[in-house]
């Protein structure tokens, strides 16, 4: 994320332990994918973390160069497939799901670009101002942008449940404020909004808890 290593680190360590909370309160296999995502997230920070250390002193060395790659195939691969898939397998609504899962293949061809793309071009990190700025080559940064929230932000709105839609709203909400003001760090920015979002993850798992705990309040 922006501001400093710090920073990176503790989101890591709080998306941590909220995940793993929020997979303590999961009662079913097909909400797995979704509690984990704090956890997820918490990885790719604790990813940036690093690189926040390594740059400075070796900005072309090796250590660098694989955090580098790490982050943007979290970023640029592997959510345009988890998010919409994990939306999907926990979606109770059977017609919503189907949907879901065509969101599901749209995310897998972008990702499967994104990976050729990242393999055979350029990709570097750099810290500009108190910022880590991704560059990968990328012609036209804000059409890229906006397919890219297609596969992760769009399935998230069109779930049927409400603390999974917040999620998506936290993480269109920090899309806006990443591009007017961190345009150049957009990448860095817009993840950090998502892993901090992604608490509502808990709050969903223990308001399913307690609707369990409590059907005659519910």
């Amino acid at each position: 994320m922006c501001f400093s290593p710090l920073a990176s680190f503790a989101t890591a360590g709080a998306t941590g332990v909220i995940g793993l909370l929020a997979l303590g309160r999961a009662r079913a296999p097909r909400d797995l994918p979704l509690a984990a995502v704090p956890v997820l997230f918490g990885v790719q920070q604790a990813i940036e973390g690093g690189l926040w250390l390594r740059l400075p002193g070796e900005a072309h060395g090796a250590s660098a160069a694989l955090l580098t790659l790490l982050f943007l195939l979290f970023a640029q691969v592997f959510w345009p497939v988890y998010a919409p898939l994990a939306a999907a397998l926990g979606e109770p609504r059977g017609s919503r799901r189907r949907l879901l899962l065509m969101f599901v293949v749209y995310g897998a061809g972008l990702a499967g670009y994104d990976l050729w793309r990242l393999l055979g071009g350029p990709r570097e990190a750099e810290i500009v101002g108190n910022c880590i700025v991704y560059r990968t080559g990328e012609a036209n940064p804000l059409s890229a942008g906006l397919i890219y929230l297609m596969a992760t932000v769009a399935p998230l709105m069109l779930s049927s449940r409400r603390t999974v839609v917040a999620l998506g709203a936290i993480i269109g909400l920090g899309c806006v404020v990443a591009y007017l003001f961190y345009w150049q760090a957009f990448l860095s920015v817009w993840c950090f909004f998502a892993a901090a979002g992604s608490a509502v993850i808990l709050a969903h798992f223990e308001f399913a808890g307690r609707r369990l705990s409590h059907p005659a309040a519910a």
